[in-house]
């Protein structure tokens, strides 16, 4: 388990905030969901929306950056 969140929160550069923030941000979607399902606390609706908003976009970024970096690659080799 250590190993695998080390290697999630790991890049080239070391450690991502995107990837902290997204996964933080998540982690807070989900405990809210639960709170709200097993013992109604209700969460404003514009909060968790906005958390909503903030995991998807962070996760956007992240698959994003990933596909610049392979045509990056490429390019650079068909310089070559």
């Amino acid at each position: 388990m250590e190993k695998f969140l080390k290697s999630l929160l790991n890049s080239k550069t070391g450690i991502s905030s995107k990837r902290l923030i997204t996964i933080v941000a998540f982690l807070l979607l989900a405990i809210g969901f639960i709170t709200n399902l097993f013992w109604d606390l209700t969460i404003d609706e514009h909060i968790y929306t906005s958390m909503q908003w903030i995991v998807e976009i962070g996760m956007g970024t992240i698959v994003a950056e990933r596909f610049a970096r392979k045509e990056e690659s490429s390019e650079n080799q068909q310089e070559k």
